[in-house]
């Protein structure tokens, strides 16, 4: 077996790959995400260093983003026949939060597919411009009973594409 030259118009996979993880995240700010939820911290929040445990962020997000479909009436985990489930999930971190601080969830929709959403939630201390923590997930909704994929009801499709950032900002 020969090795062949990598031609210098193509990067290679692993170059790809370590320009990649270069790109660092970095704190979001609040004017990217149309719509906030304040986030009651508790007591039992904090871990032994002192702060938010990174645990909470993810639940954090899930209550933001199910706290809003509830209010906007799309979402029904009891008797509803189409629901979502989180089949990724990431965060990055910026600074630190504790009890008994006041938080925000900025919440904004990234993708919109056919039967499935990507979330991006910002968390917020109450006031502040830069995000503390940033991070995704994403929900394919299935049929309640089956657990199989299902098309986006109507009106849960219209309440997340006023989350996209571009008809957020059309709508102001």
């Amino acid at each position: 077996m020969t090795d062949k030259p990598v031609s210098s118009s193509q990067p290679s996979a692993a170059s790809s790959a370590a320009a990649a993880a270069t790109v660092r995240p970095s704190a979001q700010p609040r004017s990217s995400y149309p719509v906030f939820l304040p986030i009651t911290t508790r007591w039992s929040d904090n871990d032994v260093y002192g702060h938010v445990n990174n645990v909470v962020y993810y639940s954090w997000f899930d209550t933001a983003v199910n706290a809003h479909l509830i209010e906007q009436g799309v979402l029904d985990f009891h008797g509803g026949d189409t629901i979502g489930l989180v089949v990724e999930t990431q965060c990055n971190y910026f600074a630190s939060l504790a009890y008994p601080q006041k938080v925000e969830a900025g919440i904004r929709v990234a993708r919109l597919g056919g039967s499935s959403v990507r979330y991006e939630v910002g968390i917020f201390a109450a006031g502040s411009e830069e995000s503390a923590a940033a991070g995704h997930f994403v929900h394919v909704y299935v049929d309640a009973a089956t657990r199989r994929p299902k098309p986006l009801p109507e009106a849960l499709r219209r309440v997340l594409e006023a989350l996209q950032p571009a008809v957020a900002a059309a709508a102001v």
